[in-house]
């Protein structure tokens, strides 16, 4: 086998994709069967759906238009500029991934990695020997730690919940509620169905956190739940490299800010092709430098998001400046929305992207 991946997400799934279309031999392990849920605030920006549709991969779902701030009275919008994001539940997109990979004739099993060994010429986890190994197994990877690739977290600790409401979108785009401790993102995910994501350092229940968005509580009222609150976090998360020997880190198991800029899916997709080029190249250390540049945009929006929101009167002060200042705010969502890897995404747009490009001014 010329590669391993551990971790059946979009990430893994991702790699064992494009690892396939190089000619690799490639097998994905994941603990856990069949489609799987978890909190995702399931907002693609217009970068994933360029990077899912060169995989052939056209998710069903909602169109998102762009972001708009809510804080009380006060909102702001910025619309996309790279082309339409979509919203889709997470177990609509790994479902659609994992068909993929079967039909490329990739071999998924259901097993957890446990000890992981490597040489010169290999990698050996639990008695099977690969040539590589990609851990793309989450937030908290136990490849990671058990490289020893783990940092201690500096900041606060940050978590997500999210739930689903049955009830039709009231807006094409990703709302994203301010209070004081918490944001909230509505994101429509399909004609009939809202998710709603909370992120926040204060550790308590979904309606305890709801009930510091009174408007946004009262487009919920009434509606339908659809399936339980889902939580994930810490989401802080940082490793002291992305590869170690034949072992490369790919999607969220590399490290992690937060999921306020909502590029975690975007990121994923960009860095599972090129860990598969740094593979192919024979050159595994090769994928840190493009890491490194791959996320750059990422790690600093977002730690300035954070650092600029982490005290309560700069939280208070976000909307006003938005709004005195909107080609910052759109300038801000147009770096967002682009492609991670714009050189690798420019050449796969697809027939509806160009169509927004040639309307988009």
């Amino acid at each position: 086998m010329d590669l391993l991946v551990v971790g059946g997400g979009p990430a893994g799934l991702a790699t064992a994709l494009h690892a396939a279309r190089a000619g690799l031999d490639v097998t994905v392990w994941e603990q856990r069967a069949g489609v799987v849920d978890k909190a995702c605030g399931e907002g693609l920006m217009p970068g994933a759906v360029s990077a899912l549709a060169a995989l052939g991969v056209h998710p069903p779902g909602h169109s998102l238009r762009g972001i708009r701030y809510v804080a009380g009275p006060r909102r702001v919008d910025a619309d996309f500029r790279a082309g339409p994001g979509r919203g889709v539940r997470r177990t609509t997109l790994h479902a659609l991934l994992r068909e993929a990979v079967l039909a490329a004739g990739v071999r998924v099993d259901q097993r957890t990695a446990r000890h992981v060994e490597q040489d010169r010429d290999g990698v050996v986890v639990d008695g099977t020997r690969a040539g590589h190994l990609v851990a793309a197994d989450g937030l908290h990877s136990p490849i990671r730690r058990a490289l020893g690739l783990n940092r201690p977290r500096r900041s606060p600790l940050r978590h997500g919940l999210r739930r689903h409401y049955t009830l039709a979108p009231w807006s094409d785009h990703v709302e994203v509620h301010w209070a004081r401790e918490a944001e909230a993102y509505v994101t429509p995910v399909a004609d009939d169905l809202v998710g709603v994501a909370v992120l926040t350092t204060a550790r308590r229940s979904f309606d305890d956190h709801l009930a510091a968005f009174p408007e946004l509580r009262e487009r919920l009222a009434g509606a339908g739940l659809a399936g339980p609150v889902r939580g994930a976090g810490p989401l802080r998360q940082v490793a002291s490299a992305r590869t170690a020997g034949r072992v490369l880190l790919v999607g969220d198991a590399a490290g992690y800010v937060d999921a306020l800029t909502g590029e975690g899916i975007a990121l994923a997709l960009a860095q599972a092709p090129a860990a598969v080029r740094a593979i192919t190249s024979g050159d595994p250390a090769a994928y840190e430098r493009e890491w490194r540049r791959l996320t750059r945009r990422y790690r600093w929006l977002t730690h300035a998001l954070l650092g600029a929101t982490r005290k309560p009167p700069a939280r208070a002060a976000l909307l006003p400046v938005a709004q005195r200042l909107p080609w910052l705010f759109s300038a801000t969502v147009a770096m967002l929305a682009r492609p991670a890897d714009e050189r690798a995404t420019a050449r796969h747009l697809d027939s509806p992207q160009r169509e927004w490009h040639r309307k988009t001014p």
